[in-house]
């Protein structure tokens, strides 16, 4: 469940001017302070998505990344093993093989 955070809007209580407070995504967001009573506000906060950063990430996370080197000709960044480095248009043996890296 998402942790959101409350701003009271006059004065703070036990629980401190901000807060934060677990709720379903599916909750109306709260007006009311649960320990005081008093009027609040949802703030809007920072997030944490982290993201791959190099190709190495990328293909241990099982990700392939095409990167584009000539008219219908791309580089495999995150090949492994014997696949093809390269992906040619119109040429369907080339692609790389998803069923060593995806899996139920």
């Amino acid at each position: 469940m998402p942790i959101y955070e409350y701003e009271h809007v006059d004065k703070s209580c036990r629980l401190g001017e901000c807060f934060e407070i677990m709720q379903s995504i599916m909750d109306k967001p709260l007006t009311r302070c649960p320990d005081c009573g008093g009027e609040i506000r949802k703030l809007i906060s920072y997030t944490n998505i982290s993201t791959p950063k190099t190709n190495r990430e990328l293909r241990e996370l099982g990700f392939t990344k095409l990167v584009k080197r000539d008219d219908g000709v791309y580089e495999n960044v995150t090949a492994r093993g014997t696949g093809s480095k390269l992906v040619i248009r119109d040429k369907p043996e080339t692609l790389p093989n998803f069923s060593k890296t995806i899996t139920d």
